[in-house]
């Protein structure tokens, strides 16, 4: 099943954990994606932070949003265009949604031939773009540790990450670290002053060898499934494009007179004084609702002026005669 929302004390302390990674590191933080392989949806990781490698500049050169794994991972080159669906070793539908959104974000570029769509990559993709993925999983009060142990049990033996971090609020006792898998880092962060100390390191986890997913979970025994390296490669692909791609603000404003934006675009209530979940916080029930536009938030400059992320770049997708010197 997949897992509950956040509860408003969860968000709030999620988006400060991301606005003080964003200030005090080069990583790209980005909120609640998937982090499933064998049972999709199953697994949403809190915080997925890209660590950016040496080709970094060059992905960013590309699109500020995701590109499809499936395209990245494709017979596509850059050379010779080629019949679209002759490029993938995938099923028709995913080749062709794999396409449409490799073109429209300005990975590919298309061409017609008599009717028929051939495509091309506009460059290289880095593989070396970035170096590594950090998840966190987030939990303010460990006395409600709720399916923690399960989802950092999952993680450890997924390993699609390089390492995991549970981040708390609370203080953390030697059975706090007894019950919580070794390899699993511990940061105690306070979402206030922006303290955040390393309790315990994560160990390096292991994304080039088989992972042990488990799927179902009964009394007696739990269903697992084995995932091979090739697949947690594309999990991992696709975890770091949606994280480049989506960010950390992507929640919506609530439009309500009394909502505004911090200087780190976290949505702020006057009336309470803190930072609120517009998803379950904001609307007719709240009796200091008064409706009006939503605060302006510049998300992308923001994020351009914090990260590397490069907001609307130029793009490569190139004239024919451009074709050279890019072989």
């Amino acid at each position: 099943m997949p897992e509950p929302v956040s509860s408003p004390s969860e968000f709030a302390f999620e988006l400060a954990l991301c606005a003080h990674l964003e200030q005090t590191t080069d990583w790209l933080p980005a909120r609640q994606l998937g982090a499933s392989v064998a049972s999709p949806g199953s697994r949403i990781i809190d915080v997925c932070a890209v660590v950016p490698g040496p080709g970094f500049d060059d992905r960013a050169r590309i699109t500020d949003r995701a590109v499809p794994a499936a395209a990245i991972e494709s017979d596509v080159g850059t050379g010779s265009a080629v019949f679209w669906r002759d490029g993938f070793d995938c099923r028709p539908g995913r080749a062709r949604r794999a396409t449409d959104r490799a073109v429209e974000v300005g990975f590919f570029e298309s061409e017609r031939r008599r009717s028929r769509e051939y495509v091309r990559r506009a460059a290289r993709y880095p593989d070396d773009w970035f170096s590594r993925l950090v998840g966190i999983e987030n939990k303010p009060d460990l006395g409600s540790p709720g399916d923690l142990l399960r989802q950092l049990r999952l993680d450890a033996s997924l390993a699609v990450f390089d390492e995991v971090i549970l981040t708390t609020e609370s203080y953390v006792t030697g059975a706090h670290l007894n019950r919580i898998p070794e390899a699993v880092g511990v940061w105690r962060f306070d979402p206030d002053t922006g303290d955040r100390e390393v309790v315990r390191e994560p160990r390096p986890l292991s994304p080039g060898s088989t992972g042990v997913e488990p799927v179902e979970y009964h009394s007696l025994h739990t269903d697992v499934a084995l995932v091979s390296p090739a697949e947690k490669r594309t999990a991992r692909l696709r975890l770091a494009e949606r994280a480049y791609g989506k960010g950390w603000r992507a929640y919506d404003l609530p439009g309500c007179a009394r909502a505004r934006v911090d200087a780190d675009g976290r949505p702020v209530c006057d009336h309470f004084e803190r930072v609120v979940d517009p998803g379950s916080e904001c609307g007719t029930d709240c009796p200091a609702f008064e409706a009006a536009d939503p605060p302006e938030l510049d998300r992308d400059g923001l994020r351009e002026s914090r990260t590397g992320w490069v907001a609307d770049p130029p793009g490569v997708v190139r004239r024919q005669s451009g074709l050279d010197r890019y072989r």
